[in-house]
């Protein structure tokens, strides 16, 4: 039998949607075959188990997120200017992938060791990030605040929306998707001009 991109990709596309609704434990591998529109057998000849695909799955998640997180605001000369080109390309990234937000916080509530594993060998390095954040402490331009805290506040501020986004679609937006997708790309603006406000000298 010949290996057929297609149908690998197929599989992977049917695998997300399967491990982001269910998480690792509810998943099936014959739902995702299904998905797929192939039969299990076939499924099983690409991927040999639910577990070398949900490898898989959550590493090319984490990969999709990792490379460009930090890259905006490490190669930026003015602080606040990274500082927005950061929240813009995070929530640009997610409004392009908005399932994962969701689905890599369903697996560190289920298989935290798992998730920490995977991020920590996908090279992700938070250094230069925090050392940025204390030179403008140190020099006076923003508030005396722990980078650690500048950070959860900017992931949390750009992700939670996408995590509860049938919340905020059926109680904010009256279930109008249209108006979700406009509210998420005027966060890019919002997120970054309330923290320059909040910690801005």
């Amino acid at each position: 039998m010949n290996y057929n991109k297609d149908t690998s990709n197929k599989i992977l596309d049917a695998a997300t949607i399967e491990f982001e609704e269910r998480g690792y434990s509810g998943a099936r591998m014959q739902s995702i075959a299904d998905r797929a529109g192939i039969n299990k057998a076939l499924l099983h000849y690409y991927y040999k188990s639910k577990d070398a695909l949900f490898q898989l799955i959550i590493q090319k998640a984490i990969n999709l997120f990792i490379p460009n997180l930090t890259k905006s605001f490490n190669e930026s000369t003015d602080f606040f200017a990274g500082l927005e080109e950061f929240v813009a390309a995070y929530i640009d990234f997610l409004i392009k992938h908005p399932r994962i937000p969701g689905f890599i916080t369903h697996e560190i509530n289920n298989n935290p060791e798992r998730v920490l594993k995977l991020f920590k060998a996908s090279g992700l390095n938070l250094e230069p990030l925090k050392q940025k954040i204390k030179e403008a402490v140190h020099s006076g331009l923003i508030i005396d605040i722990a980078p650690g805290q500048l950070i959860i506040n900017v992931i949390s501020l750009s992700a939670f929306p996408f995590v509860a986004a049938p919340i905020i679609t059926g109680i904010l937006l009256n279930n109008d998707k249209a108006a979700y997708q406009q509210l998420m790309e005027a966060r890019k603006k919002e997120v970054s001009q309330f923290i320059i406000k909040a910690i801005k000298k």
